[in-house]
């Protein structure tokens, strides 16, 4: 399903080439040069080329996936209409998510939009067109939900917004583990004000997210806001000062989170999801476990070793 490419060391200053710098250079060359389509068995090359940020991409591709080493990049890809996801795009997001999953060579994702925007939220004409016509399925019939209804990605997601992050793009965007935006990011759960209600789970991650009074106050008045004011309510971890540059610092995330052992990653998601989803106490009840099931991994004697060694870990996953 993914292909391989080479790389090229990144042209991003760095303060210094020690180990963000070995980082980066596995993240080479652009968001352009996309060589899988979600869907099809079909792959293509392209020439190598520093990171200059996303390129158009082929317009029959709703989402794009891109492999590079152990991250994957996924792209909505719909700019012609700011990225409003239709059900097409919406199934191929959720083969995307199911592949990444499955893919043990892929220990993080970083998902973004191809154009100006994130995206405007779900083309509500397509939707309204496959409910008129009975022909709906279920969200996780193709994979896995991306809105995270009825199940979560096991590994880490990091989302990277710029521009309008609206609705469905707000929800895709509260779904992952850590969020990026570029300055330039304008946020909107708006359904009210067109006679709607955020239906993808902004009613539940919203006020865990911000706050209550936070939530309720964008939502039940549809007003839009800023990165600084989702990084004010909790929302955003980072922002960055525009498109390319939020890219690439959520680029560089995913690479620190593949380097890290990816057992203790996936136990960690774990762990931090049913103390959030069910309880604190069924989740500190399973951490005796979860620790003595990590202590006889191969990934644990190496981390060991590596650190007496005085060297970086190699993980295998096992």
């Amino acid at each position: 399903m993914f292909s391989k490419r080479k790389v090229l060391p990144m042209s991003v200053p760095m303060s210094r080439p020690s180990r963000r710098a070995v980082l980066m250079s596995s993240l080479a060359g652009g968001t352009s040069g996309l060589l899988a389509q979600v869907g099809s068995v079909e792959s293509s090359e392209t020439s190598e080329r520093r990171f200059d940020g996303p390129s158009p991409p082929p317009a029959d591709r709703k989402v794009t996936v891109e492999r590079r080493g152990e991250v994957c990049l996924i792209g909505l890809n719909r700019p012609q209409v700011h990225n409003r996801v239709d059900p097409e795009a919406f199934s191929a997001l959720a083969r995307a998510y199911a592949n990444y999953d499955a893919d043990d060579g892929l220990r993080a994702a970083v998902l973004f939009g191809h154009g100006d925007s994130f995206s405007r939220g779900i083309d509500v004409d397509a939707f309204a067109e496959v409910l008129r016509t009975g022909k709906a399925r279920a969200p996780d019939a193709d994979g896995i939900d991306p809105l995270g209804r009825s199940r979560l990605l096991s590994k880490p997601l990091v989302a990277v917004v710029h521009g309008d992050t609206w609705n469905m793009g707000h929800e895709l965007f509260l779904v992952a583990d850590i969020r990026v935006a570029s300055a330039d990011t304008r946020f909107a759960q708006d359904e009210n004000t067109h006679g709607r209600f955020p239906g993808g789970g902004s009613t539940i991650r919203f006020p865990r997210e911000a706050g209550w009074g936070n939530a309720m106050r964008y939502m039940l008045t549809g007003d839009h806001w800023g990165a600084e004011q989702a990084r004010r309510m909790g929302l955003v971890q980072e922002i960055a000062p525009d498109p390319r540059a939020a890219l690439g610092l959520g680029l560089e995330m995913a690479a620190r989170i593949a380097r890290c052992g990816p057992l203790g990653v996936k136990t960690t998601l774990a762990s931090a999801r049913v103390a959030v989803e069910q309880s604190e106490g069924t989740a500190f009840s399973n951490l005796g476990e979860q620790y003595r099931a990590l202590y006889r991994t191969e990934d644990f004697l190496e981390g060991r070793k590596a650190e007496a060694e005085g060297r970086e870990p190699v993980y295998r996953g096992r």
